[in-house]
């Protein structure tokens, strides 16, 4: 989580001086290229059947969707502003791994969720001047998280079948068809002249968020529960935060730090919530 909690500064930094439809196809392509040389070397046992469909899946969540949202929206919106908003990950990601697991969570489970995008909302429209100051960025943020969301819960279940690290490995190599067009389209887009720090933070993006922190992010939450591992994500929009006021100079007013805080409690109680009604069933009350 501490190496995603740089993804939005970095993105920022790259889309600054590179197309965004470039940064965000163009590190998926670097990592299915590392993706794909690992699985040259360590050779695993193939997918089979409909593990195909549910890589495809995890693919369109956090290899396309992701990725290329948040590139776009990084365009206008500053860091601090995007991390309040992908603040309700936590619980979407509970969400998306109770629908997927057929289970059925408290009510309180849900009341949580709900304020949390409530939350969210209040927040995008009150700092943007009203519902008007509602941004395109803010839709591409709230998809995104949809997405990241889906493909995180979907990824942690196939990783219980396939292992940890090759779930993010071969969904890059599925996807990888379709990201080399879309990064040759952005990167035609204009001249790839982004200066020592567009280009740090571009690889930063593609090693470390794309490819690498997914090895250990799934692990943990194929160890599970979903719901109970993705309480870690509640750093995030706080580390976000503060990497974007301490290295890239962003402003800090009370009501970033007041909606951060709001949406990180209202996702932890939503995973409590959700991981009590799980528990409860296979012991003692």
């Amino acid at each position: 989580m501490l190496s995603f909690s740089f993804t939005l500064p970095f993105t920022r930094v790259a889309v600054s001086t590179l197309d965004p439809l470039f940064v965000g196809a163009g590190r998926a392509v670097v990592a299915a290229v590392l993706g794909g040389v690992v699985l040259a070397i360590i050779r695993p046992r193939l997918p089979r059947g409909r593990h195909w469909l549910r890589l495809l899946v995890v693919a369109c969540g956090v290899v396309a969707g992701f990725p290329l949202l948040t590139s776009f929206a990084m365009q206008t919106a500053p860091a601090a502003h995007g991390a309040v908003v992908i603040g309700v990950l936590p619980a979407a990601t509970a969400v998306a791994a109770v629908l997927r697991g057929g289970e059925r969570p408290s009510r309180g489970f849900w009341v949580a969720s709900l304020v949390g995008l409530l939350a969210v909302v209040v927040f995008v429209t009150v700092s943007g001047g009203g519902f008007s100051g509602f941004q395109p960025s803010d839709l591409l943020l709230l998809a995104a998280v949809v997405l990241a969301a889906v493909g995180y819960a979907e990824g942690a279940l196939l990783a219980r079948e396939l292992g940890s690290w090759q779930i993010i490995c071969w969904a890059l190599v599925l996807a990888l068809p379709v990201m080399v067009p879309l990064a040759l389209l952005g990167a035609s887009h204009g001249a790839l002249v982004a200066g020592v720090g567009g280009w740090l933070a571009f690889t930063y993006v593609s090693v470390i968020s794309q490819f690498l922190g997914f090895f250990v992010w799934y692990r943990g939450l194929a160890i599970g529960p979903i719901s109970n591992v993705s309480q870690i994500q509640l750093l995030q929009p706080v580390l976000t935060i503060v990497w974007a006021a301490l290295f890239f100079g962003e402003h800090l007013d009370g009501l970033v730090v007041i909606a951060a805080l709001v949406v990180v409690a209202c996702a932890g109680f939503a995973v409590r919530a959700r991981a009590a009604r799980v528990v409860r069933p296979g012991g003692p009350a």
